[in-house]
């Protein structure tokens, strides 16, 4: 298509939006709120920039986070007449450029980037702690290196550096984090690769110790677009640094509200204190809400005002009333389970399309209830991200199919065909049953097959070839199709993304916030994933949560953040992060109450001594003696056995089988098979243990008689 007039791109722009197009000469800083149009604003920024001789479209670099955004950049780009702009991630945009000019620079190819990160961190995992290391604690493990590296953490400082920021991975203490990272920096060079933060540390190298690379690479990059700015780590921040230089052609734009990655070396800082280390910057609010209903910006502004000190905007609804939000307690995590599928069934005869609803949750190992509940609805669901749709092997073997039947000539129309190839592969109309592979290899297809008969209906004297070429340009820009049914999602990897109707789900104490969350600082971060949750949704929104597991048992509370907004409840007390006055213990706050820790309250319990316990104090005491008398019989640390957290989750869950107790982060099938036998019969015994007495005349230990409930020793 044509290049649009530059009154044109205006036009279809609200007045803020317009400011972000026109502000050229200084660095503009955006903050945009949830579904007020950043996108549609930076790349009119853009568009407008080049249409007018600000920009030239070559000396462009907009950079952002995900393949997938990247790719919606270029797609929208591309429609407005804008093509030939560099969208790309941080790590493509560093990559081509260490690529580039690496063999000069240092003499030598760059080394090869590793695709088996996660065995080489097991290996120098394994190497470093003398034992099989769980695949829980891996991804753990890699995670929490990550951090160190993209936050300019070496090795040797890593250990105290972790101990002073309260950064922990489970069953290994700081000072053995720094030892595998170590020995997997190690093993990297030995095997002459690197890994994916290694290339922009590479980067990064290039362009501080080469004056001629970085003086070629701001030559060819002139303009400097960054979406996503709050998500930005320290490493991410110096390699835009080094690009810029002395310039100030550069656009921001973020939301401090979405801030939800700190956990992963993200600083939002570095947009809220733009205009402070651009004194001359611009700073624009995007606060209209295109994408959501009255109800739903409401509920959105109340649970961010009570965070106190303001953050982000305050969204303005721009999409009309809708109906109200609905609340909803459960007895049970099974129940909840089947009461949000019955909703989304309704929605979906209401003529709502599957793909349009979403169900999002605070962690993984809360899905299986819900792919149970929505299997025996007969809902469709989809578990799997579009992330690298394109690079899925069932898509490249169908695509092949596809241009092999190119060749040949045939009367059928083109979906006809495409049925017929797709078939050819194995794919069925109706989805299997069961979950894993084989699910996720259909729900592939069927959302090319689901891409062919958009195309169809868009094109409908389309041919084959057309078709493919079509498939080919969604691949080089990263665009791929939406799933087939309901999304089942964590809340982090629903960020960007949006649904007609959005069930947030598990909303009690211990779960949104998280056990694990304690600081103000993760509190606040925890209550951001809910906001970014709402935000997700455009008319219909959902909130559930279940005071048991299971039915029984020690029940929990709803969470503190549903304070003052669901009906029932009374106003809360905000969240909010304590001043030296009233931070408290360590600047912890009592996971039941969220108020700061007082002096004499449990750190190990995370409470005051006047709030009600989430998990029964027995068992807890029953199990915190099992895990000190096994640790001292290993000659081990007790956390190497179970973490606090690990025993806390037991505690609350009081598992009845092995997969219930697998379900538990933290629990691994090594220690299942070592230690549930154990677990199990302290959870079923609920008998104090006597001063004085050992653990093992009450409570049966691994390799000896579980069902008598005794040692072989005992009468």
């Amino acid at each position: 298509m044509g290049v649009p007039e530059p009154d044109d791109l205006l036009a279809a722009l609200d007045p803020e939006q317009r400011a972000v197009a026109t502000t050229f000469g200084v660095p503009v800083c955006v903050i945009a709120g949830a579904g007020t149009g950043k996108t549609r604003a930076i790349t009119h920024r853009i568009a407008y920039g080049c249409a007018i001789g600000a920009y030239d479209p070559l000396g462009v670099l907009a950079v952002t986070f995900t393949t997938r955004a990247a790719g919606e950049l270029r797609g929208r780009l591309r429609d407005l007449g804008q093509p030939r702009v560099q969208a790309r991630t941080f790590h493509s945009a560093a990559l081509r450029q260490a690529q580039y000019f690496w063999p000069a620079a240092m003499g030598s190819e760059l080394p090869r980037v590793s695709d088996q990160r996660a065995g080489l961190m097991a290996e120098a995992a394994g190497r470093q702690l003398d034992r099989r290391v769980e695949s829980g604690t891996l991804r753990d493990l890699l995670t929490e290196i990550s951090w160190a590296k993209v936050s300019n953490v070496p090795p040797a400082d890593y250990a105290e550096l972790a101990i002073a920021g309260g950064r922990e991975v489970a069953a290994v203490d700081p000072t053995g984090v720094g030892r595998v990272y170590d020995r997997y920096e190690r093993l990297k060079v030995d095997r002459g690769v690197i890994d994916f933060d290694d290339v922009l540390l590479c980067t990064v190298a290039l362009l501080s110790d080469h004056e001629d690379v970085r003086a070629q690479v701001r030559r060819a990059y002139r303009h400097l677009v960054v979406d996503e700015y709050q998500d930005v780590s320290p490493l991410q921040q110096k390699l835009l640094e080094l690009w810029l230089g002395e310039r100030f052609d550069l656009c921001v734009v973020g939301d401090p509200a979405q801030t939800i990655h700190s956990f992963a070396g993200a600083r939002s800082s570095y947009l809220t204190r733009f205009a402070v280390r651009h004194p001359n910057a611009e700073v624009i609010r995007l606060v209209r809400d295109y994408r959501s209903t009255n109800q739903v910006v409401e509920v959105a502004n109340q649970v961010l005002r009570a965070q106190g000190p303001a953050q982000g905007v305050r969204l303005v609804a721009q999409g009309g009333d809708g109906p109200p939000p609905l609340f909803r307690q459960a007895e049970s995590e099974v129940e909840e389970a089947a009461l949000v599928a019955a909703w989304l069934a309704g929605l979906i005869r209401d003529g709502v399309p599957a793909a349009e609803l979403a169900v999002l949750y605070r962690i993984h190992a809360q899905s299986p209830a819900y792919e149970a509940a929505l299997s025996s609805a007969r809902v469709p669901f989809a578990l799997r991200s579009s992330e690298g749709f394109f690079q899925r092997q069932e898509v490249r073997t169908a695509l092949q199919a596809l241009r092999g039947q190119a060749a040949a000539r045939t009367d059928d129309d083109l979906v006809t065909v495409v049925r017929g190839v797709l078939a050819g592969t194995g794919w069925t109309a109706d989805p299997p049953s069961g979950q894993g592979q084989a699910r996720e290899r259909w729900e592939s297809l069927a959302a090319l097959f689901s891409l062919a008969e958009d195309f169809v209906d868009q094109h409908p004297v389309a041919g084959l070839a057309d078709l493919l070429a079509e498939l080919d340009e969604r691949a080089r820009a990263e665009h791929a199709p939406p799933g087939a049914g309901v999304t089942l999602s964590t809340l982090h990897a629903a960020k960007g993304l949006e649904w007609t109707g959005v069930a947030l789900v598990g909303l009690q104490e211990g779960t949104l916030p998280f056990a694990l969350a304690q600081s103000p600082d993760q509190l606040a971060e925890e209550r951001r994933l809910l906001y970014v949750g709402i935000t997700r949704a455009r008319r219909h929104l959902w909130f559930s949560w279940a005071p048991t597991r299971g039915g029984g048992g020690v029940r929990r509370k709803p969470s503190r953040f549903l304070d003052g907004i669901r009906p029932e409840a009374k106003p809360g007390r905000p969240a909010r992060a304590a001043g030296p006055k009233a931070r408290g213990r360590k600047g912890l706050s009592c996971r039941v109450c969220g108020r700061p820790l007082a002096p004499g309250a449990d750190l190990k319990l995370g409470r005051h001594a006047d709030c009600p316990s989430s998990y029964d104090e027995n068992t807890w005491a029953l199990l915190c003696e099992w895990r000190r008398q096994e640790a001292a019989e290993a000659n081990l640390p007790a956390f190497c056995i179970f973490t606090d957290a690990t025993l806390m989750a037991i505690a609350e869950a009081r598992p009845v089988d092995e997969r219930q107790l697998l379900a538990i982060a933290g629990v691994g099938r090594r220690k299942a098979d070592q230690y549930a036998d154990a677990v199990f019969a302290i959870l079923s015994n609920d008998s104090v243990v006597p001063a004085g007495q050992e653990l093992g005349e009450h409570v049966a230990k691994p390799g000896r008689d579980v069902q008598l409930g005794q040692h072989s020793d005992s009468a």
